[in-house]
């Protein structure tokens, strides 16, 4: 029996990685497609950090950024995964906040509580075309300056790997795993129009965040489970409970 990982290509092939060395079997079915965006910034632009809230806009500007004065900021990251490829990139200083908005948020605040950042600070935040929140607008509510400059976007992909079909007829899927809201629907738009709805909402399917279960749970899943914090190991947590006997 297989987890199937409706995450981007990258992300999910780690996941993928993650879940084997648990010793699942794992089933690959990107439901999103990541579309970098051209970007560019002036060097003797005047910012005081950097915060990003996704990988991919890292992943996007990567090519961009390479020997950029923007390195050499301070960069907020929402969480692990997203401070990983900031370094990646080149950025030096990299702060997680190992959580969600809410705690990239209260990092930045900290930090200028702290005095390590300036208290009417400008703030680059490097994001997608589809925000989930307005975190910029949340921050100049605090007295910081946002501009924000979009780096990607996120494409829905239409249709299902053959595979993933064929085991989906062969009843060989017992879970599937769900990062964002986007990515879930679709999900279930691609499984109603391979003829698959019946069967895929019958699984168990693990959601990393209460907005992400209510998607699946307004679908008509009879089986959603929620992660208890909106990172990949409360998730497999989560997954553990689903298939627990």
């Amino acid at each position: 029996m297989a987890v199937l990982v409706t995450r981007p290509q990258g992300d999910g092939e780690a996941t993928a990685d993650s879940l084997r060395s648990r010793g699942f079997e794992v089933l690959l079915a990107p439901m999103l497609r990541l579309e970098a965006l051209p970007f560019q910034e002036e060097d003797d632009a005047r910012y005081d950090a950097v915060i990003v809230t996704s990988a991919n806009a890292l992943r996007a500007a990567a090519p961009q950024l390479a020997g950029h004065a923007l390195l050499r900021l301070p960069l907020f990251a929402v969480g692990d995964h997203t401070a990983a490829a900031a370094r990646e990139a080149g950025f030096a200083e990299v702060l997680s906040a190992s959580g969600d908005a809410t705690a990239l948020s209260e990092l930045v605040r900290a930090r200028r509580k702290a005095r390590k950042l300036k208290k009417a600070a400008t703030l680059l935040y490097l994001a997608g075309a589809d925000l989930s929140r307005d975190l910029a607008g949340e921050l100049g509510d605090a007295g910081f300056t946002v501009v924000t400059r979009t780096t990607y976007r996120m494409i829905p992909v239409t249709g299902l790997p053959r595979q993933v079909c064929d085991a989906f007829m062969a009843g060989r899927i017992e879970a599937v795993l769900h990062y964002s809201r986007r990515s879930a629907r679709a999900f279930l738009d691609a499984v109603r129009a391979e003829g698959l709805e019946i069967s895929a909402l019958a699984l168990a399917h693990c959601c990393i965040s209460a907005g992400v279960a209510a998607v699946l749970r307004e679908a008509g899943a009879t089986k959603v489970i929620t992660a208890v914090s909106p990172d990949e190991n409360a998730l497999f947590e989560a997954l553990a409970r689903a298939l627990r006997p």
